[in-house]
Formats: C-alpha cells, sequence, structure tokens
C-alpha cells in the first residue's frame, strides 16, 4: 500500500507504508535494512520493504571508485532509494549477497540517533568466510511513532582502513549531548 507525503519545497512523492515491527525501534530497523538486501542470486529483493524503512529524500552514500574509473581516489557516490535500487539489481540477479551486522554503537539524543554498524557480506549465508566487510554510518530519525533511516554512509574495509579482528557488538541505547 502506497501513501503520499508531501515535502515543504519538493513535489508530492510516494513512500511505501512500513511494516510496524521493521520500524519500532532502531534495532528492528537495522535489522530489516540488511534483511531486504539478502538472499540468494536471482531473488528479487522486496524493493517496497526497502522504500519504506528511508524517509523521503534519504541518500545511499557508499565511497566507491566511479564505475570505469581505476586511477581515481575513492570519493563519495551520492544516491536516493531509487538510483542504489538501480546500482544493486543487476548485481544481485547474478550473485547471491548477505550482509549481516557484526557489530554496532549507537547514540541517540531526542529522536535522532547516529548507528555505527560493521557488517560482513558472503555470497551464501554458510560461506566460510565473507567476501566483503565494512562499516555503515547510519543516520536515523524518530517522528514520535516510526523510525526512518535518513542517510546510510558507507566504506568497504581495505589493507589501509582494516576492521580489528577482535571487534565485539555494543550497544550504547541512549547518550546525552551538551551540559
Amino acid at each position: 500500500m502506497c501513501s503520499e507525503i508531501y515535502a515543504s519545497e519538493e513535489p508530492m512523492i510516494e513512500t511505501w507504508n512500513a511494516d510496524p515491527s521493521d520500524v519500532a525501534s532502531i534495532d528492528a530497523i537495522i535489522t530489516a535494512a540488511y534483511e531486504v538486501i539478502s538472499g540468494p542470486a536471482g531473488k528479487k529483493r522486496d524493493w517496497h520493504r526497502e522504500r519504506s524503512l528511508f524517509i523521503p529524500g534519504a541518500r545511499l552514500i557508499p565511497i566507491a571508485k566511479k564505475a570505469g574509473e581505476e586511477d581515481v581516489d575513492l570519493a563519495p557516490q551520492v544516491l536516493d532509494v531509487d538510483a542504489y535500487i538501480a546500482r544493486v539489481e543487476p548485481y544481485f540477479q547474478k550473485n547471491g549477497f548477505f550482509e549481516k551486522e557484526i557489530a554496532r554503537r549507537t547514540a541517540r539524543f531526542g529522536n535522532i540517533a547516529h548507528v555505527w554498524s560493521t557488517y560482513e557480506s558472503r555470497y551464501n549465508p554458510d560461506d566460510d568466510e565473507p567476501f566483503m566487510r565494512g562499516v555503515n554510518s547510519i543516520q536515523l530519525f524518530y517522528d514520535g511513532s516510526r523510525w526512518w533511516i535518513v542517510t546510510i554512509y558507507w566504506q568497504h574495509e581495505s589493507s589501509d582502513n582494516p576492521i580489528r579482528k577482535n571487534i565485539s557488538r555494543q550497544k550504547v541505547e541512549r547518550c546525552c549531548l551538551g551540559s
């Protein structure tokens, strides 16, 4: 089911109604974000569910090289939700992709939260080793009835930026900023 949302200076846009259990808590929305992109090769992802997690105007920002340009430095590739879907859908058609969170640090102040989420990616859920790891910087907003993803900004692990071997899951549910 689709609902209309009006932004003050933008044309009317549509967002899909979320399953309340996907957006009831920080844990729930982070779990849903990983679940929706995971699956075997050729499995169509539930893009309605994906869209329902993001506030209108949200951004997904991988740190990457531009396609076809190998001799350039990494740079943010700023995408909206539909551009992200267009970017990954061909890959998911040909490749299994299972991503899971292995560590988290959360800071919350009022209606905003920032989550550092360390992840591992595998082609199959039972693969011994991940083919990729990295860190998501996720900004969230609570509107009084549900959580929204505002931004996911991420970088893959590299030899220049390794993830510690003994990373542990840390959770800080609430912190206060200021005096």
